[in-house]
């Protein structure tokens, strides 16, 4: 017999309102006057159905309508105090907020995709069918909210007025969360319905920490239905599990650029940042990295700053391409950010007059934060992620507790930065005409390279490979990162690369406006380039020279080096860039260590991408011709030079 159940919209079938009439009886019921006066200003039959089907299911003792207002915000912040999901800081707007020690990244083993039978998922993801899952939302957050206040937000996730931004309800029992929403992203309680009729959808995101329990954790879940656009999120409190406007409905942004706008419109895991060219002009740099390798970092090192994290991007009528951040606030890892390396974040973290919600950090007695790498004097005690904590401490197999966790974080809005652009609240984006791809690699590509053409550069990008991070709990090892998106790409990867090629190929990009798309990496250790030091070859801080020699290279304005993997950039041309930009030495010793091409790891890299795309199904075969291209062009170096060739030898 057929599961007729299979094609339900859960949320609907557990809360069971399904008219707009029923829908204010319920808010009758559940909203006060004050409350249900601001859920009176919401018309759409849809949202106002989608709200109280998750008050009936989660059944709070009350709700509370987040507007946006002033009031309504310091509403939050307060009941965030009450409940002690928060506690205020030394510094004036300062708050820390501390999760279970056991759930310090993203769940990544409990998050599943809700699935037909018949729907592809991402080879690199879990599935759950739709019954299961049912029984799963029914006995998780059936009355998970009885005891608490449900806040329900209304948020864009982009410029009100932008093609590619997306609506999203926020439905939630932690006013951790409402208050992290209300930081990072536009409440958009006024535009909400307009946005909705002009784009035609939106995201439902419910969620509730339950009892915030140890012993609950591994009944923890993060569900995302793909067919009715809504997550479900239970039992946890780290944002990357719980702020599903975030993480979850990037996973539906992706979702809606591959299958329903294919070659106009991409969802990607991305920073973007302008940096500034001779002449004044700023050009709109767009780069992907996996959380924890330094894409917040590489994003502060622009001139003009726009988004540390997420990128919806998309072909405009005038044949160039644009990029919107969803968000309007960082969600930072502060672990090794310091005044060297980062000090437009450090300026905001250690000043007053902003307002940080801190996470998993060290506090002192005097109530002041610390991290690890923060280059400062450290506390010999206080309290962090795991309770009471002084030097020396160790946890139950003798392993030594960190003064703060790795994956520890602040989040702020955007408008603190004074580097922040006018241009991030434009609907019609940045005008982007560099992407960069990069990840946590020691030993193997040399810290920039441009691709020869955009089908080179989408294999740059599916080729991404890094060392795990703690931004995954019980992630160890190195591991495939393709395009540091792969955790948020809910279908097939061929679909995914396919649309890749297929936007960056595009012949409504007029050529103009075609992009430089290029690999980053300054994460190259001395003992992979024959020292004996795992240290890195340069600081963090060179970022910024790589990122000006692949500004002036997208302006015809500098010189190259053609290789097997890409263009890379000539000693000449960056001595003067590290003196101009960063004021800083730069020997041709270390320019020869950085861009040699040692073969060997490179060829070992190529064969483990070509393995590893050979088990998916339908993965572009032109994926294949470059890797192969490159591998027998990388032998016919070897076999001229042998293993390690110089750039001097390149260039001839």
């Amino acid at each position: 017999m057929r599961d007729t159940r299979k094609d339900i919209d859960i949320i609907t079938e557990l809360g069971g309102i399904t008219s707009e009439g029923h829908a204010m009886t319920v808010f009758r019921q559940y909203l006060n006057e004050l409350q249900l006066a601001k859920i009176s200003r919401i018309k759409h039959p849809d949202v106002l159905i989608r709200i109280a089907n998750a008050i009936v299911l989660c059944n709070p003792d009350s709700v509370f309508i987040n507007t946006g207002s002033s009031e309504d915000k310091q509403f939050i912040r307060q009941l965030a105090l009450t409940l002690k999901e928060e506690a205020t800081l030394a510094m004036e707007g300062h708050t820390i907020h501390f999760d279970l020690a056991e759930e310090q990244g993203r769940i990544v083993d409990r998050t599943f995709y809700i699935a037909d039978p018949s729907d592809l998922v991402s080879s690199l993801a879990n599935r759950m069918d739709r019954p299961t899952a049912l029984e799963e939302v029914r006995s998780n957050l059936k009355n998970i909210m009885n005891g608490k206040t449900m806040v329900v937000g209304f948020y864009m996730r982009g410029p009100v007025g932008s093609p590619v931004s997306n609506p999203a309800l926020e439905i939630t029992s932690s006013a951790y969360v409402s208050h992290s929403a209300d930081l990072l992203y536009r409440n958009a309680f006024e535009d909400f319905e307009k946005e909705i009729e002009r784009l035609g959808h939106f995201f439902t995101n419910v969620h509730s920490e339950g009892l915030n329990r140890t012993e609950d954790l591994p009944n923890a879940r993060v569900l995302m239905d793909r067919k009715h656009k809504t997550t479900y999120s239970f039992k946890c409190t780290y944002a990357g599990n719980t702020l599903l406007l975030k993480k979850g409905n990037h996973r539906f942004a992706v979702d809606k650029a591959v299958y329903e706008n294919p070659g106009q419109e991409l969802a990607e895991h991305m920073f973007i940042t302008g940096i500034h060219g001779p002449g004044g002009r700023v050009t709109w740099f767009a780069g992907a990295a996996p959380s924890g390798c330094g894409k917040t970092t590489t994003a502060m090192a622009g001139n003009e700053f726009i988004g540390d994290d997420l990128a919806q991007i998309w072909i405009a009528d005038d044949g160039s391409i644009r990029s919107i951040n969803p968000e309007c606030g960082i969600f930072g890892i502060v672990e090794d950010v310091n005044l060297d390396g980062d000090p437009l974040l450090m300026k905001l973290l250690r000043q007053p007059g902003h307002e940080v919600i801190w996470s998993n950090v060290l506090i002192d007695d005097k109530k002041i934060p610390h991290w690890v790498g923060n280059n400062e004097d450290h506390p010999d005690k206080g309290v962090n992620f795991q309770g009471e904590w002084f030097k020396g401490k160790t946890d139950k197999n003798g392993k030594p507790v960190p003064l703060s966790h790795p994956n520890s974080r602040c989040t702020l809005s955007s408008s603190c930065f004074e580097n922040y652009s006018r241009d991030a609240d434009n609907p019609k984006g940045a005008l982007t005409r560099v992407f960069t791809y990069s990840g946590r690699d020691t030993d193997t590509m040399p810290p920039v390279r441009a691709a020869k053409n955009s089908n080179e550069g989408v294999v740059i990008g599916a080729c991404i490979v890094s060392a795990a991070t703690a931004t995954e709990v019980g992630a160890t090892g190195v591991k495939r990162a393709p395009w540091a998106n792969a955790p948020f790409i809910p279908g097939a990867l061929g679909d995914y690369m396919e649309a890749q090629f297929k936007f960056f190929g595009s012949e409504k990009i007029k050529k103009e406006y075609k992009p430089v798309m290029a690999g980053l990496n300054y994460f190259l250790t001395d003992q992979a380039r024959g020292g004996n030091s795992p240290t890195l070859i340069g600081e963090k801080r060179d970022v910024k020279v790589w990122l000006a020699w692949l500004e002036r290279y997208s302006h015809n304005e500098t010189g190259h080096i053609s290789t097997p993997i890409g263009n890379l950039p000539r000693y000449e041309d960056l001595k003067p860039l590290f003196r101009d930009i960063i004021d800083k030495e730069y020997p041709e010793d270390i320019y020869i260590k950085q861009f040699s091409l040692y073969i060997d790891p490179i060829i070992k890299r190529i064969d483990l991408q070509k393995e590893a795309y050979s088990k998916e199904k339908s993965i572009p075969v032109i994926l294949f011709d470059i890797l192969d291209q490159q591998k027998n062009e990388l032998l016919l170096l070897k076999e001229r030079h042998g293993s390690i060739v110089s750039p001097d030898l390149l260039a001839g």
